[in-house]
């Protein structure tokens, strides 16, 4: 049943699949790829996840891990058809390497535990490739597994992922017993022997021939109300036959109106060779899916997958490799030559093609054109990201990109050596370019280098990965909060007398200054905007208004660095209602001298608090994780403002600290099993409740 690997194929683009693999972490998503791979001819020896030889999984940090982190594309034939497979990570905090996977794909195999049946991340990926209206078949594993069960992981599937499954195989034989399945299409039974790679079609079993039968009738029943030829040709017949089932669900699969699910299990080499056919027989070619929808100056341009159409490409996914910057191409029209120079339309610069590479995870192949149609590396762009277009400069569009998710974890980074700190910047720079869903910033007031991702593993692995291909030591740490300090009880009529006299000119200033909370006075604006507002009330001219200005600027400089712990201060206005000047000594130098340590002595006199930064956090989580939800939001003293109910969820809306959000991505995953979901947007500050308000003095 196996193909030769390299066959020339005979097919235009209706004989190609650019398909992804979905799923839960450990349902077996690399598994499959590898035997997919195997099956097809591609690869001569089967790779195991276990071993650390699998083709996809090929960085050192997944074989280390056993766990697929990188999306991994790879290419090869069956049955004269292209199939371009990309490998998905199936762990939450890489499901930004998902979406960019899904935004250029035109079906997806959705690989299911025979045991856990829906898991967590199952639905998570589900729900990713509805967004975009991704095609699917589902393929439910492990069946040779202990407590495996078909009928068990296809009602999680219904209930679930909402959908209607259609089940074409029935097992043959439970657990360690599995050996094949009856194709309930062809009513035959495909059989494979322990340690043959390929299976023996022949006559279903007469113990199962009876439950072979009563679920193709309910297979046809459940094709015929959702199809109306297939109806119209039930009521007429009473039945379907296999090319009219065929026919329709192939319709249903393409409309997402149902899913096909086969069976199997991919580490036995059993089911793997049925599934590929089903890609074949189900899941759409490029022209079967509607032309690609850009806009040209506010205008929607369709293209369609035609070869001799205007160039139209999208980059999914960057790389720096061995070999160079290697940018992943999804090809929706036209043809991509070697050498060629393209218009990245969203930057509008040129770029040109180096070299045309059609991938095999870490491996290349020289190809001379990419086709509509086509996954593709290449090599040469200079500063295209993921989600730029490039497209002939002739026929320019803008491409929708893939969305990028914002992150909710950020780590503290610096390097081990002084000297290697600009080393790191540019090693950050790179892998933020590489993927997008990291971010990185540097703090303006604590001075740290924050790295912001998806998820502690997330940032774990890009720190990792910074050492491993840079070289470099790096140390991870917590980040700082940004604290600030105001004033909730003022002083009045605070005298200062600036005096200096050192054998020259001399410096003489003389303010009095009224000091309160900014609450309390209204929150009108005056210099300095909302945060500090200075005014002053000095009559008859005593203090020049060149000089009001210095006090401002000295009192400015002194909010700088508060007394309780040398934080910002903020919230305060200030009112200068008196002074005096000197005819020779006054300046503006002295009055903002003056103007800066009369508020500092202010500020030791007042009664201070420190504020911390505090964020709206709304929280998306499942029915039955609610009440844990509330108590660890109460735990990290969270004052929950709104609850909004949805069907099967609920949303909550809460004010949180921000230094009580450190962690707490991993932490409601945990409650959630994955499923719950949270964003923050920063809200300002409200006092932290170890300060208990008195003279800074005293403290």
């Amino acid at each position: 049943m196996r193909t030769e690997p390299n066959r020339q194929l005979t097919s235009t683009l209706d004989r190609v699949r650019n398909l992804g693999i979905l799923a839960h972490v450990d349902a077996g998503k690399t598994t499959v790829t590898e035997r997919i791979l195997y099956a097809t001819g591609t690869t001569h020896k089967r790779g195991e996840v276990h071993d650390g030889t699998t083709i996809t999984d090929f960085d050192s940090q997944e074989r280390d891990r056993g766990i697929t982190i990188f999306a991994a594309a790879v290419s090869c034939t069956w049955a004269d058809h292209r199939i371009n497979l990309i490998d998905t990570p199936g762990h939450v905090d890489f499901a930004d390497e998902v979406e960019r996977s899904l935004r250029v794909l035109d079906g997806a195999i959705a690989v299911f535990d025979a045991v856990a049946g829906v898991e967590p991340q199952s639905e998570s990926v589900w729900r990713q490739a509805d967004r975009h209206a991704v095609p699917r078949i589902a393929f439910v594993n492990k069946l040779d597994r202990v407590g495996a069960r078909l009928d068990t992981a296809v009602a999680s599937i219904r209930e679930r992922l909402h959908t209607v499954p259609l089940v074409v195989q029935l097992p043959i034989g439970e657990e360690e017993r599995f050996s094949g399945v009856v194709d309930l299409l062809r009513m035959r039974a495909l059989v494979w022997a322990d340690g043959s790679d390929t299976y023996e079609e022949g006559e279903v079993p007469d113990e199962l021939r009876a439950e072979a039968l009563r679920r193709r009738r309910l297979l046809e029943e459940t094709v015929a109300e959702l199809h109306p030829a297939a109806l119209e040709e039930f009521c007429a017949r009473s039945t379907l036959s296999a090319a009219t089932l065929a026919e329709a669900l192939r319709d249903l699969t393409r409309t997402g109106e149902g899913v096909v699910v086969l069976c199997g299990s991919a580490y036995r080499n059993r089911g793997v060779e049925p599934l590929l056919e089903a890609v074949v027989a189900y899941l759409p070619s490029p022209q079967d899916v509607p032309p690609v929808r850009g806009t040209l100056g506010g205008d929607v341009v369709e293209r369609a997958a035609d070869p001799v159409a205007p160039l139209a490409a999208l980059a999914f996914k960057v790389a720096a490799t061995a070999t160079g910057r290697l940018t992943y191409l999804r090809v929706y029209s036209g043809t991509l030559g070697k050498g060629e120079t393209v218009l990245d339309a969203g930057a509008g610069r040129s770029e040109r093609v180096g070299r045309i590479l059609r991938v095999q995870a870490d491996r290349h192949v020289d190809v001379d054109e990419a086709v509509a149609g086509d996954i593709v590396a290449v090599i040469g762009l200079k500063s295209a990201r993921a989600g730029a277009t490039l497209c002939a400069p002739g026929a320019p569009l803008v491409l929708e990109p893939p969305t990028v998710a914002d992150p909710v974890v950020s780590v503290a980074v610096e390097a081990g050596r002084n000297s290697d700190t600009e080393r790191l910047m540019a090693a950050l720079a790179r892998l933020a370019e590489e993927d997008p869903s990291l971010a990185v910033r540097t703090d303006p007031e604590t001075g740290q280098t924050v790295l912001s991702g998806m998820g502690e593993l997330h940032l774990e692995v890009a720190a990792e990965k910074i050492r491993r291909a840079h070289g470099l030591e790096v140390r991870v740490g917590r980040p700082q909060v940004a604290l600030r300090e105001t004033v909730v009880r003022g002083v009045s009529g605070l005298v200062y007398r600036h005096v200096k006299q050192d054998g020259g000119a001399g410096q003489f200033a003389h303010v009095v200054l009224d000091v309160e909370p900014l609450a309390d006075a209204g929150g009108q604006d005056g210099e300095g905007g909302a945060e500090f507002v200075f005014r002053s009330a000095v009559a008859g001219g005593r203090v020049p208004q060149e000089y009001v200005r210095a006090v401002a600027a000295g009192c400015r400089d002194a909010l700088a660095e508060g007394p309780v712990g040398g934080h910002p201060v903020t919230g305060v206005r200030v009112t200068l209602t008196d002074g005096a000047t000197h005819p020779k000594d006054s300046s503006e130098m002295a009055f903002r001298t003056a103007g800066r340590f009369a508020l500092r002595e202010a500020l030791r006199s007042c009664a201070m608090v420190l504020l911390e930064p505090v964020a709206e956090v709304t929280v998306t989580v499942p029915d039955d994780a609610v009440g844990g939800v509330l108590g660890d939001l109460a735990a990290r003293r969270g004052q929950v403002s709104g609850s909004t109910a949805r069907p099967g969820t609920a949303v909550i809306t809460a004010t949180v600290p921000l230094g009580e959000l450190f962690g707490y991505a991993t932490r409601l995953r945990s409650r959630t099993q994955g499923r719950g979901t949270f964003t923050t947007r920063a809200t300002g500050y409200a006092p932290a409740p170890s300060t208990v308000p008195g003279p800074a003095a005293a403290r």
